[in-house]
């Protein structure tokens, strides 16, 4: 067990350091978060190579925005993040972006985003960022695939949110268009480890339509995305493109204690040449999660999550694909199945403590994603648990 004494002194000591209340002016607005915590993913390179129990569960951030004048104003986020495996260690900008008021009337308003702007079209894309607004430490991975979530919270481009109500509801149409930048450790995720080349991504397309009333929302969206990867200095893959389409349904219904939620999607994934010459594969992924949360207090929270993805919907045993590899790749490489049970406690001003058990049977979501490790995964079934003290301010 990878603890120490002083890593535990230290990590208090920074947290006290940091319980202060955030500044604020008439035009300057900031705001910020720690978050550290201790997690172990058994029998899985999720975490870790070793599968070790490990602090690699670091989130601290600060974000803030400028009014400009009464249309304009300029909003960003810096982080530094220590995820092990999930994705690269280090800092960066998760968002920056001019906000521009390009209606405001009674009956609608109209947000115009320029720079590297936000996600919002699913649930949890806009917060996914910030650890205590998260429902779990773990976001269902069948929708927020870990490696992916530099890429997918954002993009450098334009985004437009518009809103409007009648006597039907409330309504909300969200579009943005544009691409993300992709290191060279995220593409040795995303394709494998031996990979030299890079990932390009083309465009990223997303719109999608909300209507919600007190207790009801229901939202309808699509992407489109397209991918190029450039080979490297003695590569095993050659250069190559990806397409991918995904069809989403939202939904989630609140009382007083209780909240249901649930994503669906069907993804297209198109990839071309990449593993060798004339190589082609089109497969349609399906997957999404229903997720019940029960408030004890108004401090006190507890969720329950089944989670379900399959890499392809002809083959959601994942035989098909292990045959193909020769029963190199196991079979559950083809699918990734997830129940979570966690809780919250906000036992103070600013200040909660997450813990969770996730008991997970399949490796579809693990990285790297076309050459899997199948030495470190070799479990069908495997476990993960957490627990994460988060402070903002």
């Amino acid at each position: 067990m990878k603890l120490s004494v002083n890593l535990l002194a230290l990590f208090g000591f920074t947290l006290s350091a940091f319980s202060f209340s955030a500044s604020s002016s008439d035009n300057f607005n900031w705001r910020g978060f720690i978050a550290q915590g201790v997690i172990q993913a058994q029998n899985s390179n999720y975490i870790d190579d070793e599968g070790d129990v490990t602090l690699k569960l670091t989130e601290i951030g600060l974000n803030g925005s400028y009014t400009l004048d009464s249309n304009f104003r300029v909003a960003g986020q810096v982080v530094y993040l220590n995820g092990g495996n999930r994705y690269p260690e280090g800092f960066r900008v998760d968002y920056l972006f001019l906000d521009w008021r390009a209606i405001s009337t009674l009956d609608w308003q109209v947000n115009v985003h320029l720079g590297r702007v936000k996600n919002y079209h699913w649930l949890y894309s806009s917060t996914r960022d910030v650890p205590h607004t998260r429902p779990t430490i773990i976001l269902p991975q069948s929708i927020y695939f870990d490696a992916f979530r530099d890429v997918a919270l954002g993009v450098d481009g334009v985004a437009l949110v518009a809103n409007t109500s009648n006597t039907l509801g409330d309504w909300e149409f969200n579009w943005s268009y544009g691409s993300s930048p992709i290191s060279q450790e995220q593409t040795k995720n995303l394709i494998a480890e031996i990979a030299t080349g890079d990932i390009e991504q083309k465009f990223v397309h997303q719109g999608n339509f909300v209507w919600h009333n007190q207790a009801v929302k229901f939202s309808v969206g699509l992407l489109d995305s397209k991918f190029k990867y450039n080979s490297g200095e003695n590569d095993a893959f050659f250069d190559g493109d990806a397409q991918i389409q995904r069809f989403m349904l939202q939904g989630t219904y609140e009382t007083q204690n209780w909240q249901l939620a649930m994503e669906l999607f069907r993804e297209r994934s198109i990839y071309s040449n990449l593993v060798y010459l004339g190589f082609n594969n089109d497969s349609h992924g399906e997957g999404g999660y229903i997720q019940g949360r029960y408030n004890v207090s108004k401090d006190i929270s507890l969720t329950a999550r089944l989670d379900i993805f399959d890499l392809d919907r002809k083959d959601r045993s994942g035989e098909a694909r292990s045959a193909l590899s020769g029963g190199i790749v196991p079979a559950y490489f083809g699918y990734q199945d997830q129940f979570t049970l966690g809780t919250s406690w906000t036992f103070s001003e600013n200040w909660q403590v997450q813990a969770e058990f996730h008991r997970v049977k399949g490796t579809g979501r693990l990285a790297p994603v076309f050459m899997p490790n199948t030495i470190q995964n070799d479990h069908k079934y495997w476990n993960i648990w957490g627990v994460q003290l988060a402070h903002w301010f």
